[in-house]
């Protein structure tokens, strides 16, 4: 099963500076920037709160093109789209995942 996701040309600023409008978000690109060549499962993220919250959070950040979730098995692997915002937006994902980790949460994340 594949899951929809936007293109490069259909990732709009708009979307993805609302997908990173969220605190529990930016700390899930947090933990995924610290080692971006290794696609983490979704458990990974439990942490931050429950099963369907994450499942939610995930799907609005693949919605927006800013993670990819590859289905393998029954294990979904998120990775950062970081070529794709490099590309249509130079530096932003950098100073989102800068910014992110002064906040509480991702704070706790890193800390990890």
């Amino acid at each position: 099963m594949s899951l929809p996701h936007p293109t490069t040309e259909q990732i709009t600023l708009a979307n993805v500076l609302g997908a990173l409008g969220d605190p529990t978000r930016l700390a899930i690109i947090a933990q995924l920037a610290r080692d971006e060549a290794t696609p983490m499962r979704c458990g990974q993220f439990w942490d931050l709160g429950s099963k369907t919250n994450i499942s939610y959070h995930l799907a609005k950040l693949r919605e927006a093109g800013v993670v990819r979730t590859e289905t393998v098995g029954t294990s979904r692997l998120i990775s950062l789209r970081r070529e794709d915002l490099d590309k249509l937006f130079p530096g932003l994902l950098d100073s989102i995942i800068a910014s992110a980790a002064d906040l509480p949460l991702a704070a706790v994340v890193l800390e990890d």
